[in-house]
């Protein structure tokens, strides 16, 4: 064997080593604990989800999956600890609408959704419900147009802070209603509800399972969900879009996501076994009872939404002006 073919030989060798180790590594995934990324704060509903899905996951691969929350910039810190992660699947996160298709337009990222991110699969859908105080002479979509347009930025809405869906979710609605109102962030959108429900500020909106018992209890008034079909859960209670505002549309779905780069296979098994996470009876009784539509579905499905939630709110950020406060 002369020396150039006994090189090639040795590196043909090489070659299908470390090719036969990488199909090994992806074929036990996982074999260690799976860090998973909860880019907001503990106790809240990302959290929740997270820590039922997670759970399940651990029991199913016999591997932990351990949630570490990290709040911060509306869920830039924690999805940029993602960006920068090893691509190999042993770090993972929980992506919510308003960190992976609203950031990138209202705040200046060191990462880009679209190129540094793998969308996995979806988690769940849902929508809000639009509140007022009750002292507030507004008991539907209409009165509260026509009170805002009689008094013109005095009228002040709550919201979980800056490029959340409540923020751009409202400045939509002045869009389209040619209403003004004045946006107050909060660190946390209990404390907006808190200042809605003691009359502080005058509005919000969050998820049903958040809202629900307020508006049961009377101490929210409900004008209407924000989705473009009723919820099973209110169905008494009308969509934004048929009470005046139509094609009005703000959706929350959240689902996991990894570092660009993983390999196709984690990709898979990952997506079968949160599609079987979510399916289980855990996961039924803790999130399906709050009033979240568990999803599922192929990275395809998932990466599609995403685009065209994306394309939604470059536009409405464009039009709005609506920025980090």
């Amino acid at each position: 064997m002369t020396y150039l073919a006994a090189r090639f030989a040795i590196l043909a060798l090489a070659t299908f080593g470390a090719t036969a180790a990488c199909a090994a590594a992806t074929d036990n995934y996982p074999v260690r604990p799976v860090r998973f990324i909860v880019p907001s704060a503990p106790g809240g509903t990302p959290d929740i989800i997270a820590r039922v899905i997670g759970a399940e996951l651990s029991k199913q691969m016999g591997q932990q999956f351990v949630v570490d929350d990290r709040p911060g910039s509306n869920g830039a810190i924690g999805l940029l600890l993602l960006a920068r992660a090893a691509p190999d699947g042993y770090t993972i996160a929980y992506g919510p609408v308003s960190a992976v298709a609203v950031n990138p337009f209202v705040t200046k990222l060191q990462y880009d959704p679209e190129k540094d991110l793998q969308m996995v699969a979806q988690l769940v859908f849902g929508m809000h419900i639009l509140t007022v105080n009750p002292s507030l002479p507004i008991k539907s979509v209409q009165d509260l147009i026509q009170y805002a347009k009689a008094k013109p930025g005095q009228l002040f809405y709550g919201s979980s802070g800056s490029g959340s869906t409540q923020h751009v979710g409202m400045e939509m609605f002045k869009l389209m209603t040619g209403t003004d109102m004045v946006h107050v962030p909060y660190k946390a959108i209990q404390l907006a509800i808190t200042e809605v429900i003691s009359g502080q500020v005058h509005l919000t909106f969050d998820n049903l399972a958040s809202m629900t018992p307020h508006v049961k209890a009377g101490r929210v008034r409900a004008l209407g969900v924000t989705a473009l079909v009723r919820s099973p859960a209110l169905p008494d209670l009308p969509t934004i879009s048929e009470s005046g505002v139509p094609g009005y549309e703000v959706i929350t779905w959240s689902g996991v996501v990894v570092p660009t780069g993983v390999p196709k296979s984690i990709i898979a098994r990952l997506n079968a076994e949160i599609n079987k996470a979510i399916k289980s009876d855990a996961a039924k009784e803790r999130l399906g009872s709050a009033g979240y539509e568990l999803v599922g579905g192929t990275p395809e499905q998932f990466t599609q939404l995403v685009k065209k939630e994306l394309a939604k709110w470059a536009d409405v950020v464009k039009r709005t002006g609506a920025k980090i406060d």
